[in-house]
C-alpha cells in the first residue's frame, strides 16, 4: 500500500499576493489531514516572487496547530544556512509541542541564488564541506547523544524529551542518499527536480544503510509533481502553467507562478522548448486512474512505499481537486475535521 504525502512550496499565483499564499498553505494542511494524507512538508525558497515558504520552521507550528492527525515537516531546512544547534533547537520546541508529529527535513541545496546565499550566511558564501558534519551534529542534539568528546558535548538541544523528530534528508543526486544511508536517516529523492537516476540512487540508499538507534531499516520516498484532473485535457492544460514557470525559473526571470492564458500565449524560443520537454519527462499530468498507475509504476521502480505529491495549479480550486481526486483513487482513509 503506499502512502501519500504533501510537499507545499506556499505558490504565489499570479494576481495573488504572498499573504494569499501562506494563508492557502493552512488551507491545503487542513484539507490533506481531512484526506487522509500521511505527511505534510514545507519548503525553503528564499527571495522567489513565486513561493512564498522562506521558513518552514516558522509555517510547521501553525500548520501542526491547524491539524490533528497529519505529520507535519520541512522539506526541508536548508542546513548549510543555519547552526546545527539552532535547528536542532526548533524541532525539539516543535516535537514538544507536538510529540510523534513532526518530521525534520534537511537538504544540502542553497535554496536560492547565489547573492541570496551569501546575504543568508553570516560571512562569506556558505559551503557544503561540513555538511556531513552538521548533520552529525544535528542528530547527536536531537536525540541528546553527542559523543563525549565532542567540544559541545554539554550543550543541550532544549527542550529534552523523551521523542525526537524523524530526520529525513532530501535529495536529487546521489551525496544526500549517501549520507543519509551512512547516519540512518529516511531519504526522499526529488524526482520533481531531477528524474535522471533517482531509482538507482535511492536503491543504493536501501542497500548502504546503516542501522542507528533512532532508525533500525531504511526509510525512503520519491516527490513528484502531479495534477490530477477529471479528463486528461484538462490535467495538461493546468499543466502549462508548470512549463512557463519552469522556463522562467532556469531563465532568471521572476514573478509569480503564471496562469494558464499566460502559459498559452507565451511564445516559447528553441531552447525553453528543450527546457520545457525535459520538465515534463519529471511529472506526472491526467486522469485519476492515470495518475494512480503512473505513480504505482514510479513507487515501484524506486522501491518506495511513500510518494511525496508536489502540486501547483493556476487556481486554489483546481489544487484543491487535484488533491482530493488522487487522494480517492488511491483510496486514502479520510480523518476526521482538524
Amino acid at each position: 500500500m503506499i502512502r501519500l504525502s504533501v510537499l507545499d512550496q506556499s505558490p504565489v499565483r499570479s494576481g495573488a499576493t504572498p499573504a494569499d499564499a501562506i494563508r492557502e498553505t493552512l488551507a491545503l494542511a487542513r484539507a490533506a489531514d481531512r484526506l487522509g494524507y500521511h505527511r505534510y512538508w514545507l519548503a525553503e525558497h528564499h527571495s522567489t516572487p513565486a513561493l512564498a515558504g522562506p521558513s518552514p520552521e516558522v509555517l510547521m507550528p501553525a500548520v501542526a496547530a491547524a491539524t490533528t492527525g497529519i505529520r507535519v515537516g520541512s522539506g526541508g531546512v536548508m542546513l548549510q544556512h543555519y547552526s546545527a544547534l539552532k535547528v536542532a533547537e526548533w524541532f525539539r520546541v516543535l516535537e514538544t509541542l507536538h510529540p510523534g508529529r513532526i518530521d525534520c527535513g534537511i537538504g544540502r541545496a542553497p535554496g536560492s541564488d547565489q547573492q541570496t546565499a551569501r546575504a543568508l550566511a553570516t560571512h562569506g558564501l556558505p559551503g557544503v564541506d561540513d555538511f556531513p558534519e552538521r548533520v552529525r551534529d544535528l542528530l547527536g542534539w536531537l536525540h541528546g547523544e553527542l559523543p563525549p568528546d565532542h567540544p559541545y558535548a554539554k550543550v543541550l538541544a532544549m527542550p529534552t524529551g523523551p521523542t525526537a523528530p524523524e530526520v529525513w534528508l532530501l535529495g536529487s543526486s546521489d551525496q544526500s542518499a549517501a549520507l543519509a544511508a551512512h547516519f540512518g536517516t529516511g531519504f526522499s529523492f526529488a524526482h520533481f527536480i531531477n528524474a535522471e537516476g533517482g531509482a538507482h540512487v535511492t536503491r543504493a540508499y536501501q542497500e548502504a544503510f546503516k542501522p542507528a538507534p533512532w532508525l533500525r531499516e531504511p526509510r525512503a520516498s520519491a516527490a513528484v509533481f502531479v495534477v490530477c484532473a477529471g479528463t486528461e485535457a484538462e490535467a495538461l492544460r493546468l499543466a502549462r502553467s508548470r512549463d512557463l514557470f519552469i522556463v522562467r525559473l532556469y531563465t532568471g526571470r521572476s514573478g509569480r507562478y503564471p496562469t494558464v492564458a499566460e502559459a498559452e500565449a507565451h511564445v516559447y524560443t528553441p531552447y525553453e522548448r528543450v527546457l520545457v520537454e525535459h520538465a515534463q519527462r519529471r511529472r506526472i499530468a491526467g486522469t485519476p486512474d492515470r495518475c494512480r498507475e503512473q505513480l504505482e509504476a514510479l513507487a515501484r521502480a524506486y522501491a518506495v512505499d511513500e510518494l511525496v505529491v508536489v502540486t501547483i495549479t493556476e487556481s486554489w480550486a483546481t489544487r484543491l481537486r487535484s488533491y482530493a481526486l488522487l487522494a480517492e483513487a488511491f483510496g486514502l482513509a479520510p480523518r476526521g475535521d482538524p
